[in-house]
């Protein structure tokens, strides 16, 4: 009854509404604070408990004057200490709210920095890669050749990851060294030969045959991953030289041509070969241009799980800009002359650079890797920016080699 007699006292002498900050079981845990108002509606000994934000109401009759302390423990505070609380309260939200303004300054400040790198260098990029495509021949070449040994470095590197050595072994680094300059002789031995098919298979008999004699156990995973980087590193970059350098036959009816000075090649500098690797570069860099911005804008259904960001959306906004581009720029070189290869091309372009980012995201993603490098400031690895050109040069190859002839046009 003592614990009665305490709130008795609080109705007799009318104090101030006080503060209760516990009520429960235990003395000792907190509640919310919740202002307790007793009042006296009749002679008779009568309180009622009114939480201030509740319906609840507690009442005491004096008929069954029984309190169960287990039930109710109310513990009074002065009107000050509740001032003082709400203000750490405050202190404390300020506190939380500060260190989120300057961390999202700070990741905004970080995002506008890596936009301007990736500006600067892929502006830096694409003269370069614009110029050598003009020069055609060697220079051509050995630049195709420089950025095929940096790309198979990566790929040897990534499939040494923890990622993918997880679930096989990978080959020995010393075969990896090996494979990586083979790759980069390939660009130059097509410009030279015409035809790499023998040293190819050459190449890779003898890497085959160093990987079965090392010491240990050799695993065909070893000899798979090497294959394929052989080949998809190597052998599949080959075909731009082909296209490039190897259909030198002039575009007759490209206007610019005859407008090009005489001291840089004339007219004759400018083939077939060189205006199919315009078509085929610009449409490549519209594609994935449309396909970001599409995806940004209206992106709503994922295109695989191999990677998530890619959206149907995107992919449609992105095939048709790669169209559009090839259309475009068939008008401007007279090349091709039907508007129906001019399409079928554009469309060749964009199942190549898909397919070729994809294949670059698996590899990736086996590997639990963002960027296949940090070569390139704001762009990754060098894998990263060239992935939709490895495919599409043997597309791009095959339909001015084959199709075209084919039909005529």
């Amino acid at each position: 009854m003592a614990s009665f007699a305490s709130f008795v006292e609080i109705s007799r002498y009318n104090l101030i509404p006080l503060s209760v900050t516990s009520l429960c079981g235990c003395p000792c845990r907190l509640l919310s604070n919740k202002t307790l108002i007793p009042s006296r509606r009749t002679p008779k000994l009568k309180l009622n408990f009114v939480f201030h934000g509740s319906k609840s109401v507690f009442r005491v009759r004096p008929t069954s004057i029984y309190v169960n302390r287990r039930l109710i423990t109310a513990v009074a505070r002065a009107e000050p200490e509740s001032i003082d609380e709400s203000n750490a309260e405050e202190e404390v939200d300020q506190g939380a709210v500060l260190p989120t303004t300057k961390d999202s300054f700070s990741e905004l400040q970080h995002k506008s920095s890596q936009l301007r790198k990736r500006i600067v260098f892929g502006l830096g990029i694409g003269i370069s890669v614009g110029g050598a495509v003009l020069a055609g021949g060697w220079v051509f070449t050995v630049a195709l050749a420089a950025a095929v040994f940096l790309g198979a470095r990566e790929y040897f590197e990534l499939v040494r990851s923890r990622g993918i050595t997880a679930g096989m072994t990978p080959p020995p680094r010393y075969v990896s060294r090996v494979c990586s300059v083979i790759c980069a002789f390939m660009p130059i031995l097509t410009l030279y030969f015409g035809n790499i098919d023998i040293s190819v298979t050459s190449a890779a008999f003898v890497v085959a045959t160093a990987l079965l004699m090392q010491r240990g156990n050799p695993r065909f995973a070893q000899l798979s991953s090497t294959m394929f980087g052989l080949f998809y590193c190597g052998y599949l970059p080959c075909f731009w030289v082909k296209l490039r350098c190897g259909l030198a036959a002039p575009a007759l009816n490209t206007r610019i041509g005859a407008g090009w000075p005489f001291l840089l090649g004339g007219q004759a500098h400018w083939t077939v070969g060189l205006v199919a690797t315009l078509i085929s570069f610009s449409s490549i860099i519209a594609a994935d241009t449309y396909a970001f911005l599409g995806g940004k804008a209206i992106g709503k259904t994922p295109l695989t799980n191999i990677s998530p960001k890619k959206t149907w959306e995107g992919a449609i906004v992105g095939l048709g800009g790669c169209i559009a581009t090839s259309v475009v720029l068939s008008k401007i070189f007279s090349w091709p002359a039907s508007l129906v290869s001019a399409i079928a091309f554009g469309f060749l372009n964009f199942f190549g650079s898909v397919f070729g980012d994809l294949t670059e995201s698996m590899i990736k993603r086996d590997a639990g890797v963002k960027d296949s490098g940090s070569l390139i400031p704001g762009h990754g690895g060098i894998l990263d920016r060239v992935d939709s050109y490895i495919f599409t040069g043997a597309l791009a190859y095959s339909f001015v080699k084959i199709l075209l002839p084919l039909y005529g046009v």
